[in-house]
Parts: C-alpha cells; sequence; structure tokens
C-alpha cells in the first residue's frame, strides 16, 4: 500500500478521510483566543551559524518601521538567541490562562524559551518531541494580541522542529538564510526540497557574511570567495535576493542587546 499523500482526488481508497466526502481534517493548531496574526513567515537555514536569527531580527524590525505590528516567536529552542539581540530578558506574564509576551523597545513582541529558563545560559537537554511540543504551545499557549506578520526563527535543518512548524502553523512562506561558500548549492537545495515537501512558497533568499567593505577605501572584499548566490537562486527560481555584509557594528548591537538601534536596511525593501 502506497503512503497516504492527504489528496483525496487522486486516491480511490476508502478510508475515514473519505467519510462524507469530507477531506483530510487540518492538523493547523488554533491560536489563543483573542490573537490575530496576519502572516506568519518562516526564516530558515539548512545549516547552523549561518545568522539566521539576525536575519528574523532584521526582517522584524524592517517591517516594523513600515507601521507593521510585529511578533517573533523563537522556535530555535535549544539555541535561542532572539531575546539577546532584542535585550529582553524576562517579562513573560500571565492572564491565569495563557502566557504574554515581553515586548522589545519599539513594540516587537518576543517569545523564547529562554525568557522562561532561570538562567539564560541553562541548556535544555529535551529529546525533538518535547522541543517540537514546545514550539506549538508557543502558538497556542501564548496571547500574541493582534499582529500583522509573525516570523518565526526556525532552528538549522530538517527535523521535529521544522516539520512541527510546517504542519501545525499556517506558515505562508519562508526565507532561506546560507552563507557564500562552496556548499551554498547543496545547503539552499535542502531547504528548497523542504519548501516543496511542505508546499510552502520561497520569499527569498538571503546571503549573509557576503562581503566585507573597508571602512577607509569603501572596496569591498569577498572574504569566503566571490558570492554565488545569485546563480544559485536563479537555478531555484527565487526571485528575491539579499546580501548582507560582514558588520561589527551589527555584531556590537547583537551584543548589546540594541540591534533596533541600526539605522540602515541592509535587506532592501520588503513585501511581506
Amino acid at each position: 500500500m502506497s503512503e497516504c499523500t492527504h489528496d483525496c482526488s487522486t486516491c480511490s481508497a476508502n478510508c475515514s478521510s473519505r467519510d462524507k466526502g469530507s477531506a483530510p481534517e487540518s492538523m493547523i493548531e488554533k491560536l489563543r483566543e483573542g490573537s490575530k496574526i496576519g502572516k506568519v513567515i518562516a526564516v530558515v537555514s539548512g545549516k547552523g551559524g549561518v545568522g539566521k536569527s539576525l536575519v528574523t531580527s532584521l526582517l522584524a524590525i524592517n517591517a516594523q518601521r513600515e507601521g507593521k505590528k510585529v511578533c517573533i516567536l523563537d522556535a530555535d529552542i535549544t539555541g535561542p538567541s532572539i531575546p539577546k539581540i532584542f535585550g529582553v530578558g524576562s517579562g513573560v506574564m500571565s492572564d491565569g490562562e495563557s502566557m504574554i509576551p515581553p515586548e522589545s523597545k519599539t513594540g516587537i513582541k518576543i517569545m523564547s524559551l529562554n525568557l522562561l529558563l532561570p538562567n539564560e545560559t541553562d541548556p535544555v537537554a529535551w529529546r525533538g518531541p518535547v522541543i517540537a511540543g514546545c514550539v506549538k504551545q508557543f502558538w497556542t499557549d501564548v496571547n500574541w494580541g493582534e499582529n500583522d506578520v509573525m516570523f518565526i526563527d526556525m532552528p538549522p535543518g530538517t527535523g521535529d522542529v521544522p516539520l512541527t512548524v510546517f504542519q501545525s502553523l499556517p506558515v505562508d512562506g519562508m526565507i532561506i538564510v546560507t552563507s557564500p561558500q562552496d556548499l551554498v548549492s547543496m545547503i539552499v537545495g535542502k531547504a528548497v526540497r523542504l519548501a516543496e515537501l511542505m508546499n510552502k512558497p520561497i520569499l527569498g533568499l538571503v546571503e549573509n557574511y557576503s562581503y566585507f567593505e573597508c571602512p577607509d577605501c569603501s572596496k569591498k572584499h569577498y572574504i569566503y570567495g566571490e558570492s554565488k548566490v545569485d546563480e544559485v537562486a536563479a537555478a531555484h527560481g527565487i526571485e528575491r535576493v539579499s546580501k548582507l555584509p560582514i558588520d561589527p557594528k551589527l555584531a556590537a548591537l547583537c551584543d548589546a542587546g540594541c540591534l533596533e538601534d541600526y539605522e540602515g536596511n541592509l535587506l532592501g525593501e520588503q513585501d511581506i
């Protein structure tokens, strides 16, 4: 017997999904009553250490500056860094039924496991299903209020958490983050394949550590070699590409929890 595709239009088998002519029951979890989120954007990578949390944060900051109501769900449970980037160390409240996320100084709502730990350096030694369940609870048990867009900072790879997010949350699209190394084609290819399997559109590709611009002569130096991201994007039909430089100012602001003080827009115009 072949594996169920959950598409009754292409299947002749009689099963519970076809009962009374109904479609399979949706696996999408419901938001907490009183919460409303317009779009859900997942920021993904095929490997770790490419600056996914930085890109998530910059996307949120840019959307906030455009006048949107923004929130971030930190799904990187074992390596959360969003609270540090925004200088949010605590502040999760409860209304007796749900958690209320704290806000950054510009009003971006943030939910991360690090906000619930006694110490931010405490390790999270949990197995995959428990971690995935925690991410679902951040969707169902948090009173997010009304937001135009939620950005989800995903863990790297294609394991339990990414599958849980794409199957349980109404993700509208993905943004892929990579770096300018020889493996970029393979790494982006994995993320693209995941998007195809989950039937999610790819909204853009961001290459981090793309170049270093000398502060004295303004010449761009390609530390990791010439960028191949445009060719990779074209091969996968990705139209929107951004290239982030190696900028010590960005690193310093992230370490200080003050990324919202960064005045530039490194990602260009957004249509989210």
